[in-house]
């Protein structure tokens, strides 16, 4: 009984020992590799560049006041619709007090000037009048009192003008009241009521009081490589993503392509101008960041491979097509217009042919 007992558990031992030197010669043994195949296919091959920038207004300009003081009201706000004349602030203005105290001096001397010759003049009128002085002396004394009077109407006029900024019997209005010169959108108002505001001049541009745009007129501006701007010309069609508006595209025709590139992080960059072809539906603020692809070349329905596919040897590009099962030729082909993705075929390939993977 034990000796049969002894002989079952070697048959097992020798089993075990078996099945593991079989599985383990079978997990040595190399598999056969087995290569994928893909055929050529008809598709668009569309060569394309992107400039990145933004959707700006193609006319912005910026609202300054015409005398330097207080913002004493402002009329608009940001995103409000105006037209040229419309009001858009109200300046009050704060005379230099010399310049001010000046005229104030001037006018009183001007006003004592003018009390007197008066009094001289309607004396002498008198006599004039019965003929106890000759018309030569009257006119001397006519003659200084129309100027003590013009003096005076010139001191008034110099002090109204320090304190109001205009001269009301001028009949202009008032250089106070700060008006649109453009129809448009109010885009942004960066001064408040009480803000100091300083007029344009020859050694300060000037506070601005509101920028105003045209809205239903935008363009594209972007940058392009150096490497990108030879291929590009005027008219050519672009495609804007707007990255505020995911769903929807925008046409835009390339107008403007600098003539002078500018470095940028160690890189030569050439600014680029497109309008931009708007939709009834869709608002686009200013300043929207935009990508542009801009099609260089493209070619439609034509055979084509996935580049990947395409192997090069010196100057020659081929690609390994199935003969028979597993087994591959290489076989050259002269190839077109690429994508980055897809490549064009312009001879050797049939759409029925197989071509290798790369493994």
């Amino acid at each position: 009984m034990k000796k049969a007992f002894k002989i079952i558990i070697g048959v097992v031992i020798l089993g075990i020992f078996g099945y593991t030197m079989f599985f383990l010669y079978q997990k040595s043994k190399t598999k056969p590799i087995v290569y994928e195949t893909k055929s050529p296919f008809k598709a668009n091959i569309i060569k394309k560049t992107v400039a990145t920038g933004s959707i700006v207004p193609r006319k912005e300009i910026e609202i300054k006041p015409k005398v330097s003081g207080i913002i004493e009201e402002i009329y608009i706000k940001p995103g409000q619709h105006i037209k040229k004349g419309d009001l858009i602030a109200k300046v009050k203005i704060i005379p230099d007090m010399v310049n001010l105290n000046n005229a104030e001096s001037r006018l009183n001397r001007a006003k004592i000037s003018y009390e007197d010759s008066k009094v001289v003049y309607d004396r002498q009128k008198k006599l004039y009048d019965e003929g106890v002085i000759p018309l030569s002396e009257f006119q001397q004394v006519r003659l200084g009192n129309n100027n003590a009077t013009e003096e005076m109407n010139s001191a008034e006029s110099n002090l109204e003008l320090i304190r109001e900024g205009v001269v009301k019997k001028s009949g202009q209005s008032t250089n106070t009241l700060v008006r649109s010169t453009i129809n448009g959108m109010v885009l942004d108002v960066p001064v408040e009521e009480g803000n100091q505001v300083i007029e344009s001049n020859n050694f300060n541009s000037g506070t601005t009081i509101a920028f105003v745009a045209d809205m239903g007129e935008m363009i594209f501006k972007g940058k392009v490589d150096e490497t990108e701007v030879g291929k590009i010309r005027q008219g050519m069609k672009l495609l804007l993503s707007v990255g505020a508006i995911e769903k929807d595209k925008f046409e835009a025709e390339l107008e403007y392509i600098s003539p002078k590139g500018k470095e940028e992080n160690g890189a030569i960059q050439f600014e680029i101008k497109a309008k931009v072809k708007l939709k009834d539906n869709l608002f686009i603020r200013s300043g929207y960041s935009a990508n542009a692809d801009i099609v260089l070349d493209h070619r439609d329905s034509v055979l084509s491979i996935e580049e990947g596919l395409v192997q090069f040897k010196g100057d020659s590009t081929f690609v390994e097509v199935e003969k028979g099962k597993q087994i591959y030729v290489k076989r050259f082909i002269k190839t077109g217009l690429s994508d980055g993705i897809n490549i064009e075929v312009l001879n050797g390939l049939k759409r029925t042919d197989k071509i290798k993977t790369k493994s």
